[in-house]
């Protein structure tokens, strides 16, 4: 089959187009799927690079990083085995079961929940494991996945359109989850135009908070069609009075934070008293200076949000039938042209999300 496959920590060359890889084969309990498209996401780049080690104190860049030698250069316990097949956003259609599967999975069109548990002990959050970086992912034309993980869904959306939602979708509502938020809140969302972010808009809306958005002023209108209730520029110099003049105060409730970097005081400081701060990425940088008084006097709760709980999953599969959140599909390219794609996700120059396709 064919596949992108990453051979390396390092640059772009580490991704490698193969025409002649394994096709896999369902074990006991898995699907076999085709994939149809497949979303990118800053966690193909990150563990691409090696930015997750310790050694690396610098932003998301997209190119070899100093440090990525120092530590574990992937997210988890334990440093994946490479080679490797990326993508964790696959859309595809069910050809066959394993042994102890449901054979009506068969001929379904499915999406994948990228986060694969030990089904006798799936609250341990030490057994979870993610698609596309402890296994093969859905950068080619076949994968397999425990059926656990294999979701279902009828609607008109376009495979490509469905491959924009697993990634960015689920760390947002995670993200939400753990601080939450609900119809009372006023949410502060950075990195608005990006997948996350844009997913944090409509979600929290969905929920009934108001949304308060910061992206380049070059994105600015489309992140309003989004739905968000006020945009801001990426970095307000004072952010506090570019509050007040969108949403008539200067604090919001929450903080959803993807970026981190050296603007993270000035987003802790916009944080009403008993206010909440969730974060899930930090391609800003992920070193920051945190004033303690701050954090605890103004009764500060923080919350890091990586694996979600099971359920989540189908309940965004839910919203998606539902027509209670909509795709924003920024461009297409055909597998073979992977790095291409990187090459634009990294340059952040879309707003929305990025899918290759096997057509």
């Amino acid at each position: 089959m064919r596949a992108v496959v990453l051979t390396a920590h390092g640059d772009l060359d580490t991704l490698v187009y193969r025409t002649d890889w394994p096709k896999p084969a369902p074990g006991p309990g898995e699907a076999l799927i085709r994939i149809r498209a497949c979303g990118l996401n800053n966690t193909d780049v990150n563990t691409r690079t090696g930015w997750y080690a310790k050694g690396v104190t610098g932003a998301t860049t997209g190119g070899p990083l100093d440090g990525s030698d120092i530590g574990n250069p992937t997210w988890g316990d334990a440093p994946i085995s490479l080679p490797r097949i990326q993508g964790a956003d696959a859309c595809g259609f069910v050809e066959a079961v394993g042994e102890g599967a449901d054979p009506a999975l068969i001929g379904r069109r499915v999406l994948i929940d990228p986060w694969f548990r030990d089904w006798a002990d799936p609250h341990t959050l030490e057994k979870c494991t993610y698609f596309g970086s402890e296994r093969d992912g859905g950068f080619a034309d076949y994968t397999v996945a425990d059926a656990h993980n294999v979701h279902p869904i009828d609607c008109d959306l376009t495979d490509a359109e469905l491959a924009t939602f697993a990634c960015s979708s689920m760390t947002a509502e995670n993200m939400l989850n753990r601080a939450a938020v609900t119809a009372g809140d006023t949410v502060l969302i950075t990195g608005a135009s990006g997948g996350v972010g844009s997913a944090l808009i409509q979600l929290a809306r969905r929920r009934g908070a108001v949304t308060v958005a910061l992206c380049s002023e070059a994105k600015a209108a489309a992140v309003a069609a989004i739905g968000a209730d006020a945009v801001l520029p990426r970095e307000p110099a004072d952010l506090k009075a570019a509050l007040r003049g969108a949403i008539g105060r200067d604090t919001v409730t929450v903080v959803a934070d993807v970026v981190g970097g050296p603007y993270f005081p000035t987003l802790i400081e916009a944080l009403a008293r008993g206010g909440r701060y969730t974060c899930s990425g930090a391609i800003a940088g992920p070193m920051v200076q945190l004033d303690l008084r701050t954090f605890y006097l103004n009764n500060l709760a923080f919350f890091g949000a990586t694996i979600l709980p099971p359920g989540v999953f189908a309940d965004l599969v839910g919203y998606i039938a539902r027509g209670e959140i909509k795709p924003l599909l920024a461009a297409t390219y055909p597998l073979e042209r992977l790095k291409e794609a990187q090459t634009a996700f990294i340059a952040k120059r879309h707003v929305g999300n990025i899918v290759v396709t096997m057509e």
